[in-house]
């Protein structure tokens, strides 16, 4: 699913800037790639702050749009989803995009 959500409408969201931060920032992962937890922190200015940065991934309120599936652990692990259907989701849409559908 390409990105249809800009930054513009992410700041519409209930939130808070550092979350904001860290959606705007998953925005910018390219469609059928992956970054890591310490990446997404890096690109959304906060880069000493992984496990916070991690949090608010967490409570994205609008996966896939805000592609929160893109990131993964460091280890290269798929890491959580919060989302509906959980890391057997997340896992599916990381093979869906990476085959380019």
């Amino acid at each position: 699913m390409q990105n249809k959500i800009t930054d513009g409408d992410i700041d519409k969201l209930p939130g808070t800037k550092f979350q904001h931060d860290v959606w705007k920032a998953l925005l910018r992962i390219p469609y059928g790639e992956t970054r890591t937890y310490a990446q997404v922190a890096a690109m959304s200015g906060h880069k000493n702050a992984v496990r916070a940065v991690a949090n608010a991934i967490g409570k994205n309120p609008m996966p896939p749009l805000i592609p929160c599936h893109r990131v993964i652990r460091s280890d290269g692990k798929i890491g959580g989803y919060s989302a509906a259907g959980g890391v057997k989701q997340k896992e599916f849409l990381i093979k869906q995009e990476k085959s380019g559908l």
